[in-house]
């Protein structure tokens, strides 16, 4: 599990959750740090907006269709839940320089 690869897996919050994809931040022993990715843009807030950098290359990444990674929070995983069959892809290079230039502001 590298930095920038895509997985998907079980996120809840409250009391629901479902499957999704995530973008790996980082990892310790125990828990993976990850943004949440969507494909929901157009019926979020201006303001929530601002905070999801769209991922270009989406395609290429493992995914269905036009994608967004959701900066507004950094969500903390066990890291058992995440295993290398749940591996879908990986953001471009393209995609993670705009990223961490998106972060940079």
């Amino acid at each position: 599990m590298d930095i920038f690869d895509i997985y998907i897996t079980y996120v809840s919050w409250g009391g629901s959750g479902k499957k999704r994809p995530v973008l790996i931040l980082g990892q310790d022993k125990t828990v993976v740090s990850v943004f949440n990715i969507t494909t929901q843009y157009e019926n979020k807030s201006e303001t929530i907006r601002t905070k999801y950098f769209k991922i270009s290359d989406w395609k290429q990444a493992g995914l269905d269709k036009q994608s967004y990674v959701d900066t507004n929070t950094v969500r903390e995983l066990p890291i058992v839940v995440l295993d290398s069959k749940s591996q879908i892809g990986r953001l471009t290079e393209s995609d993670v320089l705009k990223l961490i230039e998106f972060l940079s502001h």
